[in-house]
């Protein structure tokens, strides 16, 4: 799940920034809270947490929590969940694997991180904090030599789906994967009965990852507990194109 709206920051405020990796529970008990207030409390989602107010799943144990958080409020404002291959292994699989079966990206399995559960608070969505994200995750593959990174794309369809339709027929002809990379959505949404033909609009992670040269592998998955259409994107890391590596690398 990535996910992310265009918002406002405050013009009185200015942020003193921070990113680097969750340390300890506190903190990763911070951003699973921020992750269930954009996901349940803005985007409508059919979360079920054993704890309220708190997302978690089998998954968050495992993985990594790339945070953001803003020292002048002393709050996390940004979050991307990460889960190595190795640790993929431990807890059984990829999150992705819930939505895709992933059996043609198995010869790359061992230098493939996933991520995912990523979310913006809705006061810094300028664009800043998710340089500083994919800056510090750029930093992260490459000093661990991963070469290929994975994840769910979500597209929101609270109109019933047919911009996720018309974004998906648009899109799809420049940026699907080579064959050997394909996925197959475990519950496929049926994007050719909701193409309408009007233009698409692009959520900001989806055109980021787009244009950093991300593939798109196959059909649109259903997820009805977000009630969105995930796309599965796979970017290697040989792939980035350089008029972006500076999101990547620089921030």
């Amino acid at each position: 799940m990535l996910y992310e709206r265009t918002g406002t920051a405050d013009p009185r405020h200015t942020p003193q920034y921070h990113v680097g990796l969750a340390r300890g529970d506190s903190e990763i008990r911070e951003t699973q809270k921020l992750r269930y207030r954009i996901f349940a409390g803005e985007m409508g989602a059919r979360l079920s947490p054993t704890e309220p107010g708190v997302d978690a799943d089998r998954y968050d144990p495992y993985c990594e929590h790339l945070i953001v958080r803003d020292e002048s409020r002393g709050r996390i404002v940004g979050t991307y969940r990460i889960l190595t291959p190795e640790a993929a292994r431990r807890v059984g699989g990829y999150y992705s694997e819930t939505e895709f079966d992933l059996t043609r990206l198995g010869h790359l399995r061992d230098r493939m991180v996933e991520v995912g559960r990523s979310c913006i608070d809705p006061c810094y969505r300028s664009g800043t904090v998710i340089a500083l994200l994919w800056s510090k995750l750029a930093e992260y593959m490459m000093g661990n030599g991963y070469d290929y990174l994975m994840g769910c794309a979500s597209i929101s369809m609270a109109d019933g789906g047919h911009n996720a339709a018309n974004l998906f027929v648009s899109s799809i002809d420049p940026h699907l994967a080579p064959i050997e990379y394909r996925v197959y959505p475990r519950s496929r949404l049926p994007y050719e009965r909701l193409v309408t033909g009007q233009a698409a609009e692009m959520p900001p992670l989806v055109k980021g990852y787009l244009r950093a040269g991300a593939w798109i592998c196959g059909e649109p998955a259903w997820d009805p507990d977000f009630n969105t259409a995930d796309l599965l994107v796979l970017l290697p890391m040989s792939r980035i194109n350089p008029r972006y590596v500076r999101h990547f690398l620089k921030g």
